[in-house]
């Protein structure tokens, strides 16, 4: 009796353990889905981190002019009343 208790507390502890290890969910996968949760996280932290200057880049535009004036001359090429404007232009070069 005690014999058989022993062997069916093994086949009881090989099923488990099977179960565990190739089971459905099994450890490999609770891994690879860790791993996949951290990346996703550190994903969202650096999309966060960009929505936060977006968003005060957005305000600084709603509220200051100077934002908005250093936009439209960087990006338009735009200049002030009274300003001049000198473009330097390199030697040509001869193409062979």
């Amino acid at each position: 009796m005690y014999r058989a208790l022993v062997v069916v507390l093994i086949i009881l502890l090989s099923a488990l353990q099977y179960r565990f290890w190739a089971g459905e969910p099994n450890l490999y996968q609770n891994w690879q889905l860790q791993s996949r949760i951290e990346q996703q996280r550190q994903e969202n932290e650096r999309l966060s981190e960009r929505n936060e200057r977006l968003n005060a880049e957005v305000l600084d535009l709603k509220n200051g002019l100077l934002a908005l004036e250093e936009r439209a001359r960087s990006d338009l090429g735009m200049i002030r009343k009274g300003e001049t404007f000198y473009q330097l232009v390199g030697p040509a070069r001869e193409d062979q």
